[in-house]
């Protein structure tokens, strides 16, 4: 059995939220148009879990989603050069992690989003996830898979 495997997403939330993945029940992550990320993407495994990140505007950690389906084109791409996955919510954080948290804490210094502030589809190990968790104040509900 292949191990879990943790992620972080992000997303503008004046397009799309974790409020919007809550009340579709799931989406096609798409749009992504940056080879890194892509890889990211691709590397991805169904029950695999991803923080959903509001940038731009709120620029914290707000939720959490479980891939539900691996990569396939992403159906907003004509060139049919991009893939997407889908993604399910889980649960939302019970206090949302913000940048500046994640920056001061010494533990996460090294991860993607504070290293690599502009990629939009980041690995975190299991260890990032689970600091993130207990900043948000949140444990995960009995996940199936």
């Amino acid at each position: 059995m292949a191990t879990k495997q943790y992620w972080l997403m992000k997303t503008e939330p004046g397009t799309f939220s974790y409020d919007d993945l809550e009340r579709d029940g799931w989406t096609h992550w798409d749009g992504v148009r940056n080879h890194q990320a892509k890889k990211n993407l691709a590397a991805m495994k169904q029950d695999d879990l991803a923080f959903i990140y509001h940038s731009v505007t709120d620029k914290q950690v707000v939720g959490i989603g479980k891939i539900a389906k691996e990569a396939y084109p992403d159906p907003t791409d004509e060139t049919q050069k991009w893939i997407a996955v889908r993604v399910e919510p889980v649960c939302r954080l019970k206090q949302p992690v913000t940048l500046q948290q994640v920056k001061e804490d010494a533990a996460l210094a090294d991860i993607p989003l504070v290293k690599q502030a502009r990629l939009s589809v980041m690995p975190l190990d299991e260890s990032d996830f689970k600091r993130i968790l207990q900043m948000g104040n949140t444990m995960l509900p009995a996940l199936k898979g």
